[in-house]
């Protein structure tokens, strides 16, 4: 199992911002954070897709966006503003799949305080139906 540590980018001290958590265990194993985002600051997660792929996000306050992107720049799917929850997914069955790769998931602190995030979710292909 392979762990990093994020710090997630804004004002807060790099004690507290250090609370962000990535785990990845694979390619096509479901990747995840969480932590303290400060105003301004972002949280992202990534992982590699073959067919399908699906972005959760869960905060404790409105304030953050979350996008679901592959990497390079097209958004598979973004929340309508400041929200609390988000889900996104692109699936080859659905015609909303933009081909494999690597895909991140960012949370997007907008507020003027710090927000928690309590998670950070990518799974791809086999990890749902």
């Amino acid at each position: 199992m392979k762990i990093r540590r994020i710090a997630a980018v804004g004002t807060l001290a790099a004690a507290t911002a250090a609370t962000a958590l990535l785990t990845a265990s694979a390619a096509g194993a479901s990747s995840q954070a969480y932590g303290w985002v400060a105003a301004n600051g972002q949280l992202c997660v990534y992982q590699n897709a073959a067919y399908q792929v699906r972005g959760e996000g869960h905060a404790n306050l409105p304030g953050v966006t979350f996008r679901l992107r592959k990497t390079g720049g097209t958004t598979v799917a973004v929340s309508p503003g400041a929200v609390t929850d988000f889900t996104g997914e692109g699936r080859t069955s659905l015609g909303t799949f933009l081909g494999a790769g690597q895909y991140q998931l960012c949370a997007n602190n907008n507020s003027p305080g710090s927000v928690y995030v309590k998670q950070l979710l990518i799974l791809s292909d086999n990890e749902f139906n």
